[in-house]
């Protein structure tokens, strides 16, 4: 029994065909046929590391695999049930290809002779170069009861990855424009969509596919190929994904439809880009991370309240605040047009970029603690703009105000973010412009209504114990800074940043002393002193920068975030929470210290089976800014439930909650 069992198991697979490039059999889902009872039969080609072969339509280059079965006096045979295949684009060309392993599955009613199935088939295999292959098969397959053969895992994995039907209805306009309509279509649960249709020719395979979604029907402009036929139905396979990087292929039938009407919902989302933006911003101002840099301004408002000079700081400010929203913005599409995975705080992702800020935020203090004071001849240099009474003081507060208002995703701005960013980048400049409108706002009414500022109280001696007080935030926002130092280079990025430290106080020291110093040559060795401080610090940030990312620290009942995990996790049906944050997020640290770190929700995690994923943006990471993306949102924090799989199987869409959490609303979204 032991010796026959071998062979049993390889009853149901051909002899191979092999080459340098693929391993090739014939298959049966079964070692034994009764009459009229069906089985499969499908070529198997196990493909090598780099190699590619064709779907039947293999888009704008290759040749669709053959077979062709002989068989017995009244057996029949159906069409190949093609799995779907992936998209790969080769510059400006698209193929429709499987990699790696696939198996084309044959349907065969067999009849009442034995069954032997023969097979010849042809192949073409790419790299860098096409080799067309080809082979004969056999099968012998006895009478019998009918049981799965060992191989028979093979078509279980094709049959997942053959296009199901759903029941959507689709048509095709004559411009080329594909609408489906179905329950489950909705913004929520698709991310991405392409089309590829069954027969070469009807619409240009390389060009973008511009999705729209909403309402349960979703549009894909396809672009007509030379095939194109208007008023023609079309057949092939939808392939989706939704925000987690799931996919799905839906087989299509699309009867002939009239033009898809351009709408205003563009302009409509536009418009909504742009109140949400000024909203995000106007909220800013209210984030810890803001308010130290706004205090700077007030002891220079209550120390003059005329109404031009309110007015000229005022716009001065504003100014500020947009060439900073409006260089962001550049900066943003640049650095996505080189390819980077760059999102919004994205420069608080660098512990060089903390660790200048800490430095910054602390020389501020000093100057409010009166270590120094800004003298003429650094009015072009560094923070001291920054730090200037004039005009030219209050514009650079402005850019400092939006440098450090980066770390905190004020509610609305999220969307707002990612919308802009996927617009045109006419659009995406309106958009940022609009947050630096909102982060503005409050400063700018005093232009309007200088009044408020002429309330305040008389110039006195107050106002030199207000300065000094108004220096311990910008203490603090530098300490925190200095924490985020700690978890993205660790205790060397720490030692590193507090040496800067010391070298920014030495330099404000000896600048703060040069200026009640009568002699020059003593001036001269102190400023030079306070000098080479300075570049003594500038140097620091080289190792800082260089230093390594370090791993996401453990928290209780949280696993680290991976797009592999979550996708195991939800193909198990399970429940998962997921929470993408940094060490840099004011926002993201205040939900889970009040939101998420309670008793009460890791016993409901645990109640409910809900699996907490944990993704930290502190340092890059492309597979968080992906995540991000395909929710909707280019910063931090982020919050998603995925329901898992109800009693009938079927998994609810995911849920999104809102950036400012509570402990009821987490409840009630697992619940």
């Amino acid at each position: 029994m032991c010796l026959a069992m071998p062979l049993q198991a390889q009853a149901a697979e051909s002899a191979a065909v092999t080459s340098a490039r693929a391993t090739v059999t014939l298959v049966s889902d079964t070692d034994r046929v009764a009459p009229g009872v069906p089985f499969r039969v499908g070529l198997r080609l196990k493909l090598a590391p780099g190699w590619h072969t064709y779907w039947q339509n293999p888009g704008d280059a290759g040749v669709a695999a053959e077979v062709n079965l002989t068989l017995p006096a009244g057996a029949t045979a159906g069409p190949i049930a093609w799995p779907a295949p992936d998209r790969i684009m080769e510059g400006p060309i698209a193929t429709y290809a499987y990699t790696g392993e696939v198996l084309l599955p044959v349907r065969i009613v067999p009849g009442s002779d034995p069954m032997k199935v023969q097979a010849e088939a042809n192949w073409l295999v790419c790299k860098e170069i096409c080799v067309p292959e080809e082979g004969r098969f056999q099968l012998d397959l006895p009478a019998g009861t009918p049981a799965p053969s060992a191989q028979a895992g093979f078509f279980t994995v094709a049959d997942s990855r053959t296009p199901r039907d759903a029941g959507w209805r689709a048509t095709i306009a004559p411009d080329a424009a594909l609408r489906v309509k179905g329950a489950e279509i909705s913004s929520n649960a698709i991310a991405e969509a392409w089309f590829m249709p069954s027969i070469p020719g009807g619409i240009d395979h390389g060009a973008a596919q511009k999705l729209t979604v909403g309402n349960g029907e979703l549009t894909l402009a396809l672009t007509p190929g030379r095939q194109f036929k208007p008023g023609a139905a079309v057949d092939g396979v939808l392939t989706l994904r939704d925000r987690s990087g799931q996919r799905s292929d839906v087989a299509l039938h699309a009867e002939p439809g009239g033009v898809v009407a351009a709408g205003t919902a563009e302009s409509l989302s536009i418009g909504r880009m742009l109140v949400l933006a000024f909203l995000g911003g106007l909220i800013l101002n209210l984030m810890p991370c803001v308010f130290p840099v706004l205090a700077m301004k007030a002891v220079s408002l209550a120390g003059g309240t005329a109404r031009g000079e309110v007015r000229a700081h005022s716009l001065s400010y504003t100014a500020g605040v947009l060439l900073a929203f409006v260089g962001l913005g550049l900066m943003l599409l640049a650095l996505r047009a080189g390819g980077a995975a760059a999102g919004w705080g994205f420069q608080f992702q660098s512990p060089a970029f903390v660790a200048g800020m800490t430095w910054v935020l602390f020389a501020v203090g000093l100057n409010l603690s009166g270590v120094f004071q800004i003298g003429s001849s650094l009015a072009g240099t560094g923070q001291g703009l920054a730090m200037r009474g004039g005009h030219a003081g209050s514009f650079f507060t402005g850019l400092l105000a939006v440098l450090v208002a980066t770390p905190c995703t004020a509610p609305f701005m999220g969307a707002a973010i990612a919308g802009a960013l996927a617009a045109p980048p006419s659009v995406t400049i309106l958009v940022f412009a609009a947050m630096g409108a909102g982060l503005a706002a409050p400063y700018l009414l005093l232009a309007l209504f200088p009044s408020v500022a002429r309330a305040a109280p008389r110039p006195g001696r107050w106002m030199e114990i207000f300065k000094q007080v108004l220096a311990f935030p910008m203490y603090a926002a530098a300490v925190w800074l200095l924490w985020v130092i700690a978890q993205q280079a660790g205790p060397q990025g720490v030692l590193s940043s507090a040496a800067g430290i010391l070298l920014v106080g030495f330099a404000a020291w000896g600048f703060g002393l040069s200026q009640t110093l009568d002699k020059t040559q003593p001036r001269r060795f102190a400023r030079t002193a306070a000098f080479a401080a300075v570049l003594a610090a500038a140097a620091v940030l080289g190792g800082i920068a260089t230093a390594p990312a370090l791993p996401l620290a453990e928290v209780a009942g949280a696993e680290a975030f991976t797009p592999a995990r979550l996708a195991a996790l939800r193909a198990e049906g399970k429940p998962v929470f997921v929470n993408m944050t940094a060490a840099w997020c004011v926002t993201c640290l205040v939900n889970e210290r009040l939101a998420l770190g309670s008793d009460e929700i890791r016993q409901a995690f645990a109640a409910r089976g809900v699996t907490y994923l944990k993704g930290d943006w502190t340092r890059q990471d492309p597979s968080i800014t992906a995540f991000l993306r395909d929710h909707g949102r280019d910063g931090v924090p982020l919050y998603v439930f995925f329901p898992g799989k109800d009693a009938t199987g079927k998994e609810g869409p995911p849920r999104l909650l809102p950036q400012i959490l509570t402990e009821r609303i987490v409840l009630g979204a697992i619940s």
